[in-house]
């Protein structure tokens, strides 16, 4: 017979801890969001703007769990419902993203766009890379703890977010010394397919605690 699954323990301090990364990650994602967003349009860069468009997605993911997280901390019972639902829409931005990187990077090797060079967007993914990968490794840290899928989740979505991040990166590098156009475009079908993997995983429940 299977056993029922644990409920997240919301009641010790991975689940404060957990509360106010997800203030720290909506608070880093509006700020980047803005400035990707912003010199992609400047540079006419278009892994630059969906950059910044991914920002904005995990915003609202980290929004909903924050309001989530922060009811179940003041109750000091989890909402199973509730919780599923959240679980669910998080799935659902895994596909939005790779949705998303999928037909830019499709649209890239098409138009095969000649951006203006953006040294403001190569700092701006460095930082990126350091701040969402200390994000990712403290979600999942603080998720595991709490026995909490949706916290695991999300530590998912934000290390693909990482990986985003270096292919930006890489991207808009190889194109300011190389003059290279593809190489963003080719790792952001790579980085489309892994996102719809990890949407589905977390729709069916597969994404848990225990690794």
């Amino acid at each position: 017979m299977e056993q029922p699954k644990a409920l997240p323990d919301v009641s010790g301090d991975a689940a404060r801890k957990a509360l106010v990364l997800q203030y720290v990650t909506i608070g880093y994602n509006l700020v980047e969001g803005v400035i990707a967003i912003a010199a992609g349009l400047a540079a006419a860069s278009v892994a630059l703007v969906g950059f910044g468009v991914d920002s904005g997605i995990e915003l609202i993911a980290a929004v909903l769990i924050a309001v989530r997280l922060r009811a179940a901390i003041r109750t000091g019972a989890v909402d199973e419902r509730k919780e599923y639902r959240a679980l669910r829409f998080v799935a659902l931005t895994f596909f939005a993203l790779g949705a998303f990187i999928l037909f830019e990077s499709v649209r890239e090797i098409v138009v095969q766009a000649k951006p203006e060079k953006s040294l403001l967007g190569i700092f701006l993914t460095g930082i990126s890379i350091v701040t969402m990968s200390f994000l990712a490794a403290a979600k999942r840290r603080n998720g595991r703890a709490m026995n909490s899928r949706l916290i695991v989740a999300d530590a998912a979505e934000t290390r693909l977010c990482v990986w985003l991040s270096v292919t930006t990166f890489v991207g808009l590098v190889a194109y300011a010394v190389f003059g290279w156009t593809w190489l963003d475009a080719v790792a952001g079908l790579f980085i489309a397919l892994f996102a719809i993997n990890e949407g589905r995983r977390a729709w069916g429940g597969e994404l848990t605690c225990d690794v």
